[in-house]
């Protein structure tokens, strides 16, 4: 099985995408769906979160399993410090070696129930992301990614420290960082100035979500940790009573996120989908990254 590095270090732009452990079979049902959707356009790989607290933990090792094995797809596993000992840590990661996942994100992750509450570290666990990082390497020959915050993680003092953490979590062993959401393409370029001055190379992929809905949109506030932009605000809030019109103003925006972010030259987009398939396949098909049979790129 590729690594992320692999994959995103063609020399045509790729896509990426993010889904969510099922809850109940209903969501199982609309998951898979979305993946066999998705599955022959090709993304560089497929990202599956691990619910907070750990909570997802056994969902998520099925669903990277099945994607590992029944599909075409690159998987690419969470994994979350929180409530896990050390011995736990490596039985899941021995778990995803043994199923052929070679990929996995590793991150500290949010106290359950409060993601501002008080960070308590498992007595026989691991105290940070970078920690993670380096018992991921050393049990075994897998690409490690780690999140990044283009408005700082919340619990960061302040955007030079944070992009402190992030280089230094990359300096431990990680290949790449996956961004969380963002509104306007400076908040994540200037992310990726920061970290370029520490001399620090690794790839970082933008984050970006379809938004379809104002309930989309309050996600995406939620996931970025920031407000909406005046800019978006300006653009969608006169269509927040009109469904029809506000998805087609949220996917031109997006659109117009991603064309800038490829211009700029990032190697990959990774896109956060909510177990859904079809505005990412209508911005991805806009953005000409859909490959056809003959393996080229069309553009819509």
């Amino acid at each position: 099985m590729m690594s992320v590095v692999e994959r995103i270090s063609g020399t045509r732009s790729v896509f990426s995408v993010e889904f969510f452990p099922p809850r109940d079979a209903e969501d199982e049902v609309r998951l898979w769906r979305a993946i066999r959707d998705l599955e022959p356009l090709d993304p560089a790989f497929v990202s599956i979160t691990y619910g907070a607290g750990g909570s997802s933990r056994d969902r998520t090792i099925r669903t990277t399993a099945r994607v590992a094995q029944e599909t075409t797809l690159v998987p690419m596993a969470h994994l979350t410090a929180v409530n896990h000992s050390v011995a736990e840590l490596r039985h899941v990661i021995g778990w995803y070696a043994a199923v052929g996942v070679r990929n996995i994100l590793a991150i500290r992750g949010d106290p359950p129930g409060d993601p501002m509450g008080e960070w308590i570290p498992h007595p026989d666990g691991v105290t940070y992301a970078a920690e993670l990082v380096r018992l991921v390497r050393e049990l075994g020959d897998f690409c490690v990614g780690v999140a990044a915050f283009p408005y700082g993680h919340p619990r960061s003092v302040d955007l030079d420290t944070d992009t402190d953490h992030l280089v230094g979590k990359l300096r431990a062993g990680a290949d790449f960082a996956v961004a969380q959401l963002f509104f306007e393409a400076e908040d994540f370029l200037r992310l990726r100035d920061r970290v370029a001055a520490r001399g620090c190379q690794a790839p970082i992929l933008p984050g970006v979500m379809p938004l379809t809905t104002v309930r989309t949109l309050r996600k995406a506030v939620e996931l970025s940790g920031a407000p909406a932009s005046p800019a978006l605000a300006a653009r969608l809030e006169p269509f927040a009573d009109d469904p029809a019109a506000f998805r087609a103003v949220g996917i031109d925006l997006v659109t117009e996120l991603c064309q800038r972010l490829l211009a700029e030259g990032v190697p990959a987009l990774h896109f956060y989908t909510l177990n859904r398939s079809t505005a990412t396949k209508e911005v991805v098909g806009r953005l000409g990254l859909v490959p056809d049979r003959a393996g080229e790129l069309t553009a819509s």
